[in-house]
């Protein structure tokens, strides 16, 4: 019985045990389970007023508002709320929050009011709350302008953007009149492989610093007859490459040592006297102003940072059309798809615009490029228009085939460029400068790509949206002359010796004409002479004009002393069809209308004296189509052998003369006349040759 009554006691004691520890478990859980109180921003930013703007020294017009709540989210009366400065811009004064502290309302909420300081910058408020276990606290950001920011921003834009695109112009001169001849010798050289021909239109666009300025030359080749459509597809493709080249160039970050690039260039530009290095340092010096001027781009786009408005237009051209029709505009107003490219890693390096808002713009620029050499090409024949839209249907392709796939090629551009974060910021990679720049280049060599092997079906597309129609030809026109090709010199010097060359086939059919109305008594070559002459007349105004205007460009000295050159050929061709236009056919209509004749004799020798002036014209040709300084002192010395042939037919006339033959008598004056004229007609053909050998930079290659 004791034994049972101990056993209770103990079961009991083990039970009451038991039932307190379960006690204090309770306890402490819900000791634990205590509701604590946070601080929160009210609303999203634009509620809370944080990243507000304002201007220096105001009073943010939205104040602060913070809200104390509870773990289970209910609002918390009567807490007090503690607002301060924590973070001004270095030297700032006047900063100040009203009230320092307050507490909540019935909603659980708090506000107060920031006066921003005297200085421009960022400005950081601190709102906390102390609670039994922690200090909870949430920031608030503002961002003080100066009072004329718009103002500053606007100028330094412009002035950025000026010095942006002098520098590419500087840049494009530079390559050009280094690289001018070699444009020149590689396209008498283009073969009709499509891969060279990519390549030449590469090389062409890292010239011009321009894939429009590229489009707008192939289209003068094409007027001037250069080169056919077919061969300018690939050059096409390879311009769209070319240009990429530059925006890689852009895309490094040498902001900071762009006035040293500057100086750089300048020096070379100034005390040097060799024009290839005077060249070169015209390019470096359009490098570094390049990079100035998207410094100074940068610099007053700092405060769109922060401009909601901004960087809501910003965001919506995430949405692929308007990227592309925003792309579109800006690039056809600057006609530069690399100025464009260049703003956009401006923006870029100011964490304005992220890798997907880009793709849709650089879309755009790659198709308002395009819209200069349709603009070229307006009045230009069916061939060259036919190259302006061949770009522009390229790229107009390539868009229609990665609009679709963005995303894919987002992703494609982060696997050959993974993001990169500095320490400061884990949200914005620091590297979306050079993921857009290869973002441009991969677009542009993946079209490629893929249209280079239908270049065939591309140029029967081509055909088909540029149909044929019935074109009004002028009485008169230039074969090779095309303003368009101004802006490479040594291009519109060779279409322009082109066309001097036509000029001299005119004169030479008149002069191969001159004869036949005194020998075979025709008029009919008369009227032809007459016709030949105005257009003689008017190719000599055209390349005239031409020339003149080309030396108004941004040219060298040599390419001035060789227009001169060419001008000079040109008037004494123009002198050699007057002789013929006038005295000549002067004389023949005399002749025709009068009974006299040639004896057979005089006959002959008019005959051989003919040919020989022909032979002295067309040895000037040579000379002047090959500026063959040899062939030109050939010519010199056949020259005193063909005046002396001249003395020779008069004394042999005048010996006739003395025997009285009636012919002779009656033809006397004429048969004289011709040879003086043949003999004139000689010497201008041989004034070509001569001021060839003569020219100044010609006398330097004889020495």
């Amino acid at each position: 019985m004791k034994l049972k009554i101990l056993f209770s006691g103990f079961i009991f004691f083990l039970c009451s045990f038991s039932a307190h520890s379960f006690d204090i478990e309770i306890a402490d859980s819900l000791a634990s389970f205590q509701i604590l109180h946070r601080i929160e921003k009210f609303g999203g930013s634009k509620i809370s007023g944080n990243n507000q703007n304002y201007v220096v020294g105001k009073t943010l017009k939205q104040p602060f508002i913070t809200r104390v709540i509870d773990t289970l989210g209910n609002p918390i009366p009567d807490i007090r709320v503690y607002f301060e400065v924590v973070q001004t811009p270095e030297k700032s004064e006047g900063a100040r929050i009203v009230p320092r502290y307050i507490k909540t309302d019935s909603l659980g909420i708090a506000q107060c009011f920031l006066t921003l300081g005297d200085t421009e910058g960022e400005y950081q408020v601190s709102a906390k709350i102390r609670t039994d276990h922690m200090e909870s606290f949430v920031l608030f950001n503002a961002h003080a302008k100066k009072e004329n920011w718009v103002t500053m921003l606007v100028v330094g834009l412009l002035g950025g953007l000026a010095l942006f695109l002098m520098g590419i112009n500087m840049m494009s001169s530079g390559f050009k009149h280094s690289a001018g001849q070699r444009i020149r010798s590689i396209l008498g050289k283009l073969s009709k492989n499509r891969v060279t021909a990519t390549g030449f239109g590469a090389f062409i666009t890292m010239v011009t610093q321009s894939s429009s300025a590229t489009t707008v030359m192939l289209v003068g080749f094409v007027q001037s007859g250069l080169l056919k459509f077919p061969q300018t597809i690939g050059m096409i493709f390879g311009a769209a490459i070319g240009t990429t080249l530059t925006v890689q160039l852009i895309s490094f970050n040498l902001a900071d040592y762009s006035l040293l690039i500057v100086a750089l260039g300048f020096m070379l530009m100034t005390f040097t006297k060799r024009e290839n290095v005077k060249f070169a340092g015209e390019a470096i010096l359009g490098f570094g102003i390049l990079f100035f001027g998207m410094h100074l781009m940068s610099q007053a786009m700092y405060p769109l940072r922060t401009f909601d408005p901004f960087i809501d237009v910003l965001s919506n051209l995430k949405i692929p059309i308007l990227g592309i029709v925003a792309g579109t505009i800006f690039t056809a107003m600057i006609q530069s798809s690399a100025a464009f490219v260049g703003i956009m890693l401006t923006l870029a390096s100011q964490g304005l615009l992220s890798l997907e808002a880009s793709i849709p713009l650089i879309l755009g620029a790659n198709l308002g490029t395009s819209i200069t050499g349709i603009i070229a090409g307006l009045n230009a024949s069916r061939d060259a228009k036919k190259v302006a839209m061949a770009y522009t249907v390229f790229k107009l392709l390539g868009i229609l085939m990665l609009v679709w796939i963005i995303s894919p090629f987002v992703d494609l551009v982060r696997l050959v460029t993974p993001d990169l974060f500095s320490s400061s910021s884990e949200s914005i990679p620091v590297n979306i400068p050079r993921q857009i720049a290869n973002a441009h280049t991969i677009f542009n060599v993946l079209i490629t790509l893929v249209m280079l092997p239908f270049t065939g079906i591309f140029a029967k597309l081509i055909d088909w949206v540029v149909p044929k129609t019935k074109e009004r030809k002028p009485q008169y026109k230039v074969e090779f002359l095309d303003k368009n090709l101004l802006s490479t010199p040594a291009v519109a010097l060779k279409v322009a010796k082109q066309e001097v060359v036509r000029l001299y086939g005119i004169v030479q059919e008149m002069v191969d004409d001159m004869l036949v109305p005194f020998i075979s008594k025709d008029r009919s070559p008369l009227k032809r002479i007459g016709q030949m002459e105005e257009k003689v007349d008017f190719l000599r105004d055209q390349i005239n004009s031409y020339l003149l205007n080309l030396t108004r460009q941004d040219v060298t000295e040599q390419s001035i002393q060789e227009a001169f050159q060419i001008m000079y050929a040109v008037k004494e061709l123009e002198q050699i069809a007057d002789i013929v236009s006038k005295n000549i056919s002067e004389k023949a209509t005399w002749w025709l209308d009068s009974e006299a004749e040639f004896s057979s004799d005089g006959k002959m020798e008019l005959k051989e004296y003919h040919l020989l002036t022909q032979k002295q014209l067309k040895r000037s040709k040579q000379v002047f189509e090959e500026l063959n300084l040899e062939k030109a002192r050939k010519m010199l010395k056949k020259y005193q052998d063909f005046k002396e042939v001249g003395r020779e037919l008069e004394r042999q006339h005048f010996e006739r003369l003395k025997k009285d033959i009636n012919k002779s008598v009656d033809s006397s004056k004429t048969h004289l006349e011709l040879v003086s004229m043949f003999r004139t007609i000689g010497s201008h053909a041989n004034n070509i040759a001569q001021v060839i050998l003569e020219w100044p930079g010609n006398k330097e290659k004889e020495k």
